[in-house]
């Protein structure tokens, strides 16, 4: 059974691994032996390497390249929210080494220890068998893992740092609409409609959780001997405290279904309409079951969630258009921003 194995490194995401083997012997003494270094390839955002030193194996996380948006790839920020969860939520990788020296590879990095395992994109990974009762399992898996992330114990001094739950909603909308301002490569009325009615409509958060705040099928791990148990979580760059139906509607604005129509159709991870999937009505419940939350205003978060990503798709495309990036992927990004709006305001409809 196959891992998610890295490769070759990007001609223009490369840099000097002299300086920085150097560097991470000198400030982590435990790594010993040659070290190598490759690239993972499957994300579209921030830059992560495969950092090995003999048997121990490591990853390297940065900023992409070019300008990115304020408060966002905060390396800073993943570094300690890692360190408070670690000792609390088992499917969080142990940080190792923050390193704000930009002059070593050119950006704020931090290391941190490798979970290995089979992770799930946009298809269905040829090395699992096509067994709809492993599906199943994978999404109960999955959402279980959010429910519990969302029952750490917010007021413990370590994790209260993490972010003020004051106000988040209205300023996740605000700062997103900003965001959306910076990034945009054309006016789209839809865009400006749906952060209107986002604002006017914004529910009163009665729950404080933990959030990852980018919640999704391939930000998780599964095991490679029981691949239905899932064992890490990685992406925590936006780790913050605040109302943890963000996080749910983060999750369910990427999950496709076989019943989806129109926009709706051409958004999300295709991967999870293959049959045992949980549909996004029984990811709910099951969460529902677990965290005992009020989810009476769900609908409302996963109406953000779809223009949340509509913004962060325009904030890759617009790095593309500016020549800021080189990895073609990004080209054809543009196209999907108006389909994810259409997609939102038909969940307003509905």
């Amino acid at each position: 059974m196959s891992q998610d194995l890295p490769g070759e490194i990007r001609s223009d995401e490369r840099f000097d691994e002299s300086i920085l083997a150097r560097y991470l012997k000198e400030q982590v003494p435990e790594l010993e032996g040659d070290m190598s270094v490759e690239q993972f390839h499957g994300g579209s955002a921030n830059l992560t390497y495969a950092v090995s030193f003999g048997d121990t194996q490591c990853v390297l996380r940065r900023p992409p390249l070019g300008p990115v948006a304020p408060r966002s790839h905060d390396m800073r920020r993943e570094f300690r929210g890692l360190d408070a969860l670690a000792p609390l939520y088992p499917h969080s990788p142990r940080p190792i080494h923050l390193c704000e020296d930009e002059s070593i590879i050119g950006a704020v990095f931090f290391l941190m220890e490798r979970r290995n395992g089979v992770v799930i994109r946009n298809e269905w990974p040829e090395s699992l068998p096509d067994d709809e009762s492993l599906r199943r399992r994978i999404s109960e898996s999955m959402i279980d893992a959010l429910a519990d992330l969302h029952c750490v114990d917010p007021t413990r001094p370590e994790v209260a740092a993490l972010g003020k739950p004051e106000g988040f909603l209205e300023r996740q909308i605000t700062g997103w609409a900003g965001r959306w301002e910076r990034a945009k490569t054309r006016e789209l009325a839809e865009m400006d409609g749906l952060r209107d009615w986002l604002l006017e409509n914004r529910p009163t958060s009665n729950q404080v959780s933990v959030l990852h705040n980018d919640y999704k099928l391939d930000n998780t791990i599964y095991d490679l001997q029981d691949p239905g148990r899932l064992v890490g979580v990685f992406d925590w760059d936006m780790v913050t405290l605040g109302d943890p139906l963000v996080d749910l509607g983060t999750l369910l604005g990427y999950w496709s279904q076989p019943s989806d129509v129109g926009p709706r159709a051409a958004t999300g991870t295709p991967v999870s309409k293959c049959p045992g999937f949980l549909t996004r009505e029984e990811l709910t419940e099951r969460y529902q079951e677990r965290t005992g939350f009020d989810l009476s205003d769900l609908s409302f978060y996963e109406i953000f969630a779809l223009f949340k990503t509509a913004v962060v798709v325009e904030q890759i495309y617009v790095r593309w258009v500016k020549g800021q990036t080189k990895d073609a992927r990004f080209e054809a990004l543009g196209s999907l921003t108006p389909v994810l709006a259409a997609a939102a305001r038909e969940c307003i409809s509905n």
